[in-house]
This record gives C-alpha cells, sequence and structure tokens, in this order.
C-alpha cells in the first residue's frame, strides 16, 4: 500500500501532528501511514480521507 497522505497534508498546509491530532492519533500513526508500513483500520482511513477533503480511494493506494 502507498498514500498520498504527505503531498494532501502540504497542499492544506498541515504537519503530521495537527493532522494527527485531528483524527485522534499520534504523530508516529500519520508516519507510519504515510510510508505505507500500517494498514489503518477503516474508520481511521474515512477519518483522514475527510479531514484531508478527499475520498479514501485517493488517499489509499492500494497496490495489486
Amino acid at each position: 500500500m502507498r498514500t498520498n497522505i504527505k503531498e494532501l497534508r502540504v497542499k492544506y498546509n498541515l504537519t503530521q501532528e495537527d493532522l494527527a491530532r485531528m483524527v485522534g492519533v499520534r504523530r508516529e500513526t500519520i508516519l507510519f501511514l504515510e510510508k505505507g508500513k500500517y494498514m489503518p483500520s477503516l474508520k481511521l482511513a474515512y477519518d483522514v480521507a475527510k479531514v484531508l477533503k478527499s475520498n479514501i480511494e485517493d488517499v489509499f493506494v492500494f497496490d495489486d
């Protein structure tokens, strides 16, 4: 899995800490999500996408 979190986060001028606070997780969780090293729950994926004003499919890219 890869993500577009970092690009979208920068677009909206949010730090990892800002995004983490808005979705109720630690900053490290956002870091791991950005690196594709953590598979989010559906709720977390939805919350991140909502904050980034995007669809889940535009934020999280699941490779075959």
